[in-house]
């Protein structure tokens, strides 16, 4: 059983020690643990670093291409150099590498594809009021979409089985947190959380600078995700804003001219304005039949992509330098 842990890392140069220093190297139930570090086009010395303390396997982009891109390169590399078990931590030193026994144990017991570590928000002291209700909307949101109960969605500590991983696309360029957790659950892979301790606070976020620009990307995020993956739902109930007003004036109008009311020619417009709405309605419920089937077919584009990489995860191209110790 191989065990490898993958750590993103953008100028990390002065907390990637602490961070490696936290992490246990020897794990009952796991053969072997190695740690991989993702250098997403530092400028500072972070790979000098993470060779200097004993990394197994450092990855590097040569430019910056944002947290989602690296975690799925991680995950790439991680299949390729052969992990049963594959961890992601972040590189501030927030998460605790102590508990990754924890948070492998379901996967170990075969009792789960992909582990989250919950954070338990509330109790992050340094995290503002208002962080943490969005932070709690967020992930009751993601809830709602992807039909799991992870209760910390945005959690970066997180586990995931051989299986899980192969099966996970990262499509989105902002986050993976969210996005994998949907995808997840709709692939009907089983998730599981263990709750963690974080750290103190080492430095402010990157991913969430401004907190309001976070909120709507990270909304945005779900909103596409839901699409992607509910398409028929999602047009059905656009649909309706103007299915609904569009019957109720046609059934206005049949109401007077059925009780044979006076002047009933009054209310023609109403037929004209339900038909038009009526008829977009139908042309958006169509769309989402449509989308429906390209969904169809990308759910078998993605089966085959998973049988692939299930053949030839070993032969895996990465678009990266990689530094093997």
């Amino acid at each position: 059983m191989k065990l490898i842990i993958q750590i993103p890392c953008f100028n990390e140069e002065t907390i990637l020690p602490f961070t490696l220093a936290d992490i246990p190297r020897q794990i009952d139930g796991v053969d072997c643990v190695e740690i991989l570090i993702i250098d997403d086009g530092s400028t500072d010395k972070t790979t000098e670093v993470a060779r200097q303390h004993g990394v197994h396997h450092i990855v590097r982009h040569l430019e910056n291409k944002g947290l989602a891109q690296a975690f799925q390169t991680g995950l790439d590399a991680c299949l390729k150099l052969g992990a049963d078990i594959i961890v992601n931590t972040d590189a501030d030193n927030q998460y605790p590498g102590g508990q990754i026994p924890d948070l492998i144990a379901p996967i170990l017991q075969q009792s789960a594809d992909m582990v989250i570590g919950d954070r338990q928000i509330h109790s992050i002291e340094h995290f503002s009021p208002l962080k943490k209700s969005l932070q709690a909307m967020g992930s009751l949101a993601v809830r709602m979409v992807s039909s799991t109960e992870v209760p910390d969605a945005p959690s970066g500590f997180r586990a995931l089985s051989r299986h899980a991983a192969l099966q996970l696309n990262v499509l989105t360029s902002y986050t993976y947190t969210l996005e994998t957790i949907v995808q997840a659950g709709k692939k009907n892979l089983t998730i599981a959380y263990v709750p963690i301790k974080t750290g103190g606070k080492t430095r402010e976020s990157r991913l969430m600078g401004n907190t309001w620009s976070y909120v709507r990307r990270s909304a945005a995020t779900i909103l596409r995700l839901y699409a992607l993956y509910e398409p028929l739902r999602t047009f059905f109930y656009v649909s309706l804003f103007f299915l609904l007003p569009g019957s109720l004036l046609i059934l206005r109008f049949l109401f007077y001219y059925l009780t044979l009311q006076a002047g009933v020619a009054r209310y023609v417009q109403s037929v004209v304005i339900g038909s038009m709405l009526l008829t977009l309605g139908l042309l958006i419920f169509l769309f989402g039949v449509l989308a429906d089937l390209v969904a169809l077919n990308r759910r078998l584009l993605e089966e085959n992509l998973y049988r692939m990489k299930l053949l030839t995860a070993a032969n895996l191209p990465l678009p990266i330098e990689e530094v093997e110790k």
